[in-house]
């Protein structure tokens, strides 16, 4: 297991390498679903070039449009798994401060039942709210 994840690193490693020499102004980012979210639709892809020079709120708008969210659903964009980054920050920033050690920045987004309950908003529906340990 120990072998495979070093396998994983080096050659994402080597991917971020090559795409950091030929776009030096593009910070790679990986952006998946929550494993347990239920409301929100995959994305198209995975991986983004995104300009350094662009902030989280605009990087935030760039991925609510390729899902299509209507106005009134809410999600939030996790860095690492666990950080809600601020909008003003610069990708640059988030890649300086929040970058794996393959090189890539993961992303991880979520509608607000990841943090104990969603609000109304799907078709006048109420969400359920987990139970708080």
């Amino acid at each position: 297991l120990k072998f495979l994840y070093f396998e994983v690193v080096t050659t994402r490693r080597e991917e971020v390498a090559g795409i950091r020499a030929k776009f030096p102004t593009k910070i790679p980012v990986i952006v998946e679903r929550y494993h347990k979210e239920k409301y929100l639709p995959l994305l198209d892809k995975t991986k983004f070039l995104v300009p350094e020079e662009l902030t989280m709120a605009q990087f935030i708008t760039i991925i609510r449009s390729r899902m299509a969210l209507t106005a009134t659903q809410a999600f939030y964009l996790l860095v690492n798994n666990k950080s809600l980054a601020s909008m003003s920050l610069t990708m640059t920033e988030v890649y300086r401060d929040y970058r794996d050690e393959d090189g890539f920045v993961y992303m991880t987004y979520a509608s607000q039942e990841m943090f104990g309950c969603n609000l109304p908003a799907v078709h006048g529906k109420t969400m359920e709210c987990f139970q708080k340990t």
